[in-house]
């Protein structure tokens, strides 16, 4: 990634194989549960960024089904902040601030589309890879912890249930949206 993208596009952050038949890496189709959940878990990271792949700023930003809010720019920023929430905040128990949330301005990741773009994919890159050694480091999918939003205990296994389908909840909309602002379907 560079440090300074153009304002209108962000070539070095997403990449451009968009063209290829599928650069995502397959879940194996015979494998423990966590190696295929991370496999599927990793699908979906890869997915969202080859929605985003190509686009320019304003794209990204375009809010191409209304009256919803989302946007793709909004769908990296919420999907940062699902990352931290479920692994780091609620399993992991770290102590870290919400990312893109305040009680004041809840929907901030959605809402407000300013500041630098290769800064909020480096910081959704980075949640993820968090995310990978919480699960790495876990002894067990049935690892619990007791987060403090859940009022009880959760496993590692359901936490990775959770955000994966999440991902796939919102890849849906990373579709839609994509086909809306350049008709691009598939991968």
């Amino acid at each position: 990634m560079t440090s300074s993208p153009t304002p209108t596009s962000y070539p070095a952050v997403w990449g451009s194989d968009i063209g290829a038949a599928d650069p995502r890496v397959a879940a194996p189709r015979v494998a423990g549960e966590r190696e295929t959940l991370a496999a599927f878990l990793d699908w979906h990271r890869r997915t969202l960024e080859l929605k985003c792949a190509g686009l320019t700023a304003e794209q990204l930003s375009d809010r191409a089904v209304p009256p919803s809010a989302l946007s793709l720019r909004g769908l990296v920023r919420h999907l940062s902040g699902v990352e931290r929430w479920w692994f780091r905040m609620q399993f992991a128990g770290e102590q870290v601030p919400m990312l893109y949330y305040s009680d004041d301005d809840p929907d901030q990741d959605f809402d407000r589309l300013d500041g630098d773009f290769a800064e909020e994919v480096a910081v959704w890159r980075a949640e993820c890879q968090r995310s990978r050694e919480i699960v790495a480091e876990a002894t067990s999918l049935d690892d619990t912890a007791t987060g403090f939003a859940t009022g009880g205990p959760i496993s590692l296994r359901w936490v990775m249930l959770h955000v994966l389908a999440d991902y796939a909840r919102h890849n849906g909309h990373a579709d839609l949206l994509r086909e809306r602002i350049d008709g691009r379907t598939g991968v």
